[in-house]
């Protein structure tokens, strides 16, 4: 996958894409990420990005004519093709007026082969930028940053670690917090994996992780819950399902809306009044 960075301050980048999962991806091979200075395509001795937008208000708006520029340089596909379905590119403009990032998002983006990440400023951007420029706008949250740069991070991180070899155990990607797996319920083999290669206890399933302890199996006169070390698979497997639905339900709830449910689940919901 190749990634592209648009910005006004590429040297943010030098932190966060240096650590972790993305840097094992780009060293391994599986993602190349560059970073573009938006001012480099400027063309007054300011080096002038912004400017006040028509009709007044407060603050700043990003110019078209940079950011038009700047894309036009990647060689992209035209933007007619990169929405049909088929076209494996896509260019997003990180806003708060954008639609909300969810792992089945970042999914989709991690099929893709190329990434063009917009990154907003001040109060936003020309909206002919959105309108005839971008594919897509991505927001990661209902509050205000600064800027796209630290959402554009939170992005790629959300996708790299999605690309096949990126993650050292690939089954435990579909295990995770709301990660839907369609195979979860696939009968597991004598090893106890399930038929996508994750151990059979472990599926949440499109709710909220379950609750993880290690070594020692006592600390500090807190105890590990005796489910797990039992060595029952069942037993554990059922521990896990009911302190997902647990934290999902206390923490959020409304994915309960979506889940897949079984009549044992919606018993022992039912304790809690669901």
């Amino acid at each position: 996958m190749k990634v592209e960075i648009v910005t006004i301050f590429p040297d943010f980048f030098r932190g966060p894409l240096d650590y972790g999962i993305t840097r094992r991806a780009c060293e391994m091979g599986l993602a190349e990420i560059n970073v573009h200075d938006l001012r480099e395509f400027t063309h007054d001795k300011h080096r002038t990005v912004d400017d006040r937008p028509f009709g007044g208000g407060e603050g700043m708006v990003l110019k078209p004519e940079p950011l038009f520029e700047c894309l036009e340089s990647l060689a992209l596909a035209p933007r007619e093709e990169r929405l049909a379905a088929s076209c494996r590119q896509s260019v997003i403009l990180l806003s708060a007026q954008g639609q909300r990032l969810n792992q089945k998002g970042a999914e989709e983006l991690a099929a893709l082969e190329r990434l063009v990440f917009i990154c907003g400023r001040y109060e936003g951007v020309d909206e002919r930028v959105a309108e005839f420029l971008a594919d897509r706008e991505l927001s990661v949250g209902d509050y205000i940053l600064s800027g796209g740069e630290i959402a554009a991070a939170a992005v790629i991180e959300a996708v790299t670690r999605l690309l096949p070899g990126a993650v050292g155990n690939e089954a435990s990607t579909r295990q995770e917090s709301f990660t839907v797996d369609v195979n979860a319920d696939v009968k597991a083999d004598v090893k106890g994996k399930s038929a996508n290669g994750a151990d059979s206890t472990c599926a949440s399933n499109g709710l909220l992780d379950y609750p993880h302890y290690t070594r020692p199996a006592e600390f500090r006169g807190m105890a590990v819950p005796p489910e797990l070390i039992s060595g029952n698979h069942q037993e554990i497997r059922r521990w896990r399902r009911q302190r997902a639905l647990e934290k999902t339900l206390r923490n959020r709830p409304d994915l309960l809306q979506g889940a897949t449910l079984s009549d044992e689940d919606r018993k022992f919901l039912a304790r809690f009044g669901r």
